[in-house]
């Protein structure tokens, strides 16, 4: 009987990252068919103990965009889906999903930081000139405008304050039970 190697997954909007964990992987043998069948299998270790995955991926993928890398730690599969859609779900079926299938956190971006999904990516703004709004100029800002480094000090932070008399614990809060400071304010009564 075979086993189920760890398997890692992410998604884009046009593609999958099928990641298979499985160090010294021998005589692998990786099937993808356009419906979404994805089949792996491969021996591994000292007693050439068989793993396999066979899976139905949620929608149809592009077989011949997709592509495979087989290294000492693992198998990565970039997977080519046929339409540019985000997945509810890597599985064709629903409910939880095979206990060996974990999200890839590395690899995963969410669908609203995609950097092709930009708000306003694909919308047309002809002619208008932005120059135009006056937003940005820097003018009448005063001590905030750009280029200013110098830190600003207003004018009550720049005053001294006279020094209170020693009582044994830092000035301007109260000792507790200990005799250590409490960091709150001593309360005038």
């Amino acid at each position: 009987m075979s086993r189920h190697p760890p398997v890692k997954w992410a998604q884009r909007s046009d593609s999958l990252y099928i990641t298979i964990e499985l160090p010294d992987a021998q005589d692998v043998k990786l099937k993808l068919e356009p419906e979404g069948k994805f089949y792996f299998s491969a021996t591994a270790g000292a007693d050439k103990i068989p793993y396999e995955v066979d899976i139905d991926l949620y929608d149809k993928v592009d077989v011949n965009e997709s592509k495979a890398s087989v290294t000492s730690r693992s198998i990565c599969y970039l997977v080519k889906k046929a339409e540019n859609k985000w997945w509810d779900r890597l599985l064709k079926q629903g409910g939880k999903p095979p206990v060996f299938l974990k999200v890839d956190w590395d690899k995963w971006v969410d669908e609203d930081e995609e950097p092709d999904n930009k708000v306003g990516a694909d919308m047309d703004f002809g002619d208008f000139d932005f120059s135009k709004l006056n937003m940005g100029d820097g003018q009448g800002l005063g001590d905030f405008a750009p280029g200013r480094d110098d830190d600003y000090e207003s004018e009550s932070d720049s005053e001294e304050i006279p020094e209170q008399a020693s009582t044994g614990h830092e000035s301007g809060t109260k000792p507790t039970e200990e005799g250590e400071p409490s960091g709150a304010p001593d309360a005038k009564v």
